[in-house]
């Protein structure tokens, strides 16, 4: 049987962004002491591994581990961090794959997209593709402004100049193509409303 620890860590890795610890109680319907004691033995287990458990507490507490207000998030070590910066040198002199092509098609097209949907459109997780998209600087995230606990990505400035656009409107066949993307969007998450009812 799958314990608590190992469902906190898939819930981690398949989000790619941080999960506030009362996420966690309402996803996995167990305790706040749960919770924090499966983090605790979580972040232990992680130790001297190539992923680390990240904190980030909420202020207004005052609580050592694991505060139940606060996120938490899967990330790597700082000890790594020059193995990472010359992958990403080798990453941004490369070609974008196919997969990256399509998730920048959907934010640019529908200029304004969170990782749900970019996942329905595409049928698979875009975490890390969506990573690759922010270290290259090709997209911007910002908190979503009718739920601060989700993110919404944007095409960057950068790009836009690169492209030679002044607006999202100017792109090739705009209307037609964003009207396609939401058909898309909608088809998709009404298969997911049927399959989940039955």
């Amino acid at each position: 049987m799958i314990n608590l620890e190992s469902k906190i860590e898939a819930i981690l890795f398949w989000k790619g962004e941080p999960v506030s610890f009362k996420k966690l109680e309402d996803i996995l319907k167990v305790s706040t002491k749960e919770i924090k004691d499966a983090v605790f033995n979580l972040k232990n287990n992680l130790e001297n591994r190539g992923i680390v458990l990240l904190e980030k507490n909420n202020p207004a507490r005052n609580a050592s581990h694991s505060d139940a207000g606060g996120e938490i998030t899967l990330g790597t070590p700082p000890e790594l961090s020059k193995l990472f910066e010359a992958l990403q040198k080798e990453e941004l002199n490369k070609e974008l794959s196919k997969a990256s092509l399509e998730t920048l098609s959907i934010v640019l097209y529908k200029n304004g997209v969170s990782r749900a949907e970019i996942d329905y459109i595409r049928g698979v997780n875009s975490s890390f593709t969506l990573r690759a998209l922010s270290v290259r600087g090709l997209i911007e995230r910002e908190t979503d402004s009718k739920d601060s606990r989700r993110y919404i990505y944007k095409p960057s400035f950068e790009l836009m100049s690169y492209m030679g656009i002044k607006s999202i409107e100017e792109l090739p066949d705009y209307g037609k193509v964003r009207k396609e993307i939401e058909i898309v969007a909608q088809n998709l998450m009404e298969e997911m409303k049927k399959e989940n009812s039955i």
